[in-house]
């Protein structure tokens, strides 16, 4: 009898330790190596897998850095592949990591802002923050962004001086202003060193496709583009691009995934963000404002310059770096106008931005580019 009880008990722990798992979306936990001293619970809500190679992985190993960090005294959970397209899936997944006993709810997607604004109200216990997107409220909701910008223009250096063609192509997500900026900087960037260059853009409507972003490399490459930069989730421009022997500038992630392609991304450094903002939170000195990192602070950064790049580039575009980084160099500094002539910024003046909900509503690609839809 004994020996059919302890099989029994057996059996009991192993069906609970499972039911404590993911859901049918994906997700998991990490107790940061001892769940018992945890003094915090934070929740991930990604978009795409957290190995994607990209813009999630980017996310997830920020998140574990963060938790590295803390030594055991936070804990995370996550759900991975959520549509942010979809409110109802966020706020489930929302509720998921609520019902996990997590303090803190971050959504990894600008789609996930609705959603997060909803739950902030409905748990004023509980912390939500946003990257991108504008929304916040006066409690407990806000939202962290950064000045990409600055790693954008350094991208369109390399990429200007890489071209045989002058044709540079541009796989875009939305023709929404985060991503017309991105494009904007990187034009602004290419015709500093190279003024003879055209970028051409095609928008996928969409965050993250991997055969639209695909589809839309191939497109931009038949037209002559031989490097090919992006601002949507997936390698996929990347490798269309090694394909043809052409070169690749990635988003989110330093991944040289194309190695024969790859020359460099603009990347993102959330741990800048995440860590002291958790450990604020834990001190009970967390004032809900609006974090936009910079690359003076580390948040935003370029990534490694390939070996594909020639010395006297990496030289070049290093010293317009630092520039950047200490403020000399602004990279909307004008005249510049926009592709229909209209003049956005007059000899000598700058537009610098402090948050999301600083930009422009709308914002039109700058003279030089040019953009369409797959």
């Amino acid at each position: 009898m004994k020996k059919v009880l302890a099989i029994l008990l057996a059996l009991v722990m192993v069906f609970s330790f499972a039911a404590c798992g993911g859901d049918s979306n994906g997700g998991g936990t990490d107790d940061g190596g001892d769940a018992a001293a945890a003094e915090l619970k934070v929740g991930f809500i990604f978009i795409g897998a957290k190995n994607d190679g990209g813009y999630t992985q980017a996310h997830f190993e920020a998140m574990n850095k963060m938790v590295e960090n803390f030594g055991g005294k936070v804990e995370v959970a996550y759900v991975e592949n959520v549509a942010d397209t979809d409110k109802q899936a966020a706020l489930n997944a929302g509720t998921n990591l609520m019902d996990q006993n997590c303090d803190v709810i971050i959504g990894c997607s600008y789609g996930f802002k609705d959603a997060l604004a909803e739950m902030a109200e409905a748990n004023p216990d509980k912390y939500f923050l946003h990257f991108s997107g504008e929304q916040k409220n006066d409690s407990n909701f806000t939202n962290f962004f950064g000045s990409i910008e600055q790693a954008r223009y350094l991208s369109g250096m390399v990429a200007g001086r890489m071209t045989k063609t002058n044709q540079l192509g541009y796989v875009g997500a939305y023709p929404y202003t985060e991503v017309n900026m991105g494009i904007n900087a990187f034009t602004l960037g290419a015709q500093a060193v190279n003024p003879d260059v055209q970028v051409k853009v095609v928008y996928i409507n969409s965050w993250g496709d991997p055969e639209l972003e695909k589809a839309a490399a191939e497109q931009l490459l038949t037209q002559g583009c031989d490097v090919i930069a992006q601002h949507c989730d997936s390698t996929a421009p990347q490798l269309a691009a090694q394909e043809v022997g052409a070169y690749a500038i990635g988003y989110n992630y330093d991944n040289p995934v194309a190695a024969d392609a790859y020359l460099t991304a603009p990347v993102w450094h959330h741990e800048k963000y995440l860590i002291p903002t958790i450990q604020a939170i834990m001190d009970g000195t967390w004032d809900n404002s609006v974090y936009y990192g910079t690359m003076e602070d580390g948040y935003v950064d370029l990534g490694n310059l390939s070996d594909l790049i020639p010395a006297e580039v990496k030289d070049e575009v290093n010293a317009a770096k630092e520039k950047i980084a200490s403020g000399e160099l602004v990279p909307f500094t004008g005249p510049i106008t926009f592709s229909d002539g209209t003049v956005w910024l007059n000899e000598g003046e700058t537009a610098v931005y402090d948050s999301v909900a600083s930009w422009p509503a709308s914002l039109p690609l700058v003279k030089g580019a040019a953009g369409s839809d797959l």
